[in-house]
């Protein structure tokens, strides 16, 4: 319980960086898994190659306000609020690209994330504490609107959660 508190604190700590503004909503709609993209310098650097893809048409359009000081903030901010629990990180966040448009996730434990259902226990895991939190609560969008859709609305476009060794999971936001 103590962990999922410490989790909660850390997206409320950066969702503050996000504001209160949900105005420009799309419909809902799927797509199937994307192709790999052809030059992921990251690849070998900071994750093994993908061994399994998928797109996620986001809910929601990016925030007018969302930049790539937005997206490191995000990142700063969870990073800050996870460093000051009285226990070590399971994992970390961390923004690349030029724009720090890539958003990767990779645990720092192992036998964890080692599995596309350990890589999606994280994701939902994350999608329940971003439910509780005001962007969504005061759009009413906290029961539909995931962690997928926070990263669209923050100008993400990727999304890579890895163990950190052998596996890698991909997801392009559209």
């Amino acid at each position: 319980m103590q962990r999922l508190s410490g989790l909660f604190g850390a997206f409320r700590l950066s969702l503050l960086l996000v504001g209160s503004g949900l105005g420009l909503l799309a419909g809902v709609s799927a797509s199937p898994a994307a192709a790999q993209e052809e030059n992921d310098r990251h690849v070998g650097y900071y994750y093994p190659s993908p061994q399994t893809q998928e797109t996620y048409v986001a809910r929601g359009r990016p925030l007018p306000q969302a930049s790539r000081q937005m997206r490191v903030g995000f990142v700063v901010g969870y990073t800050t609020s996870q460093l000051e629990q009285p226990y070590p990180p399971e994992f970390v966040l961390y923004a690349k690209g030029a724009e720090a448009q890539k958003l990767i996730i990779a645990s720092l434990d192992d036998d964890r994330m080692n599995t596309l259902y350990r890589a999606r226990a994280v994701l939902a895991m994350m999608t329940a504490v971003a439910r509780t939190m005001p962007i969504f609560v005061e759009n009413g969008v906290e029961d539909s609107f995931t962690f997928f859709d926070l990263a669209g609305l923050l100008g993400f476009d990727q999304i890579t959660v890895t163990d950190g060794r052998s596996f890698a999971h991909q997801v392009f936001l559209e």
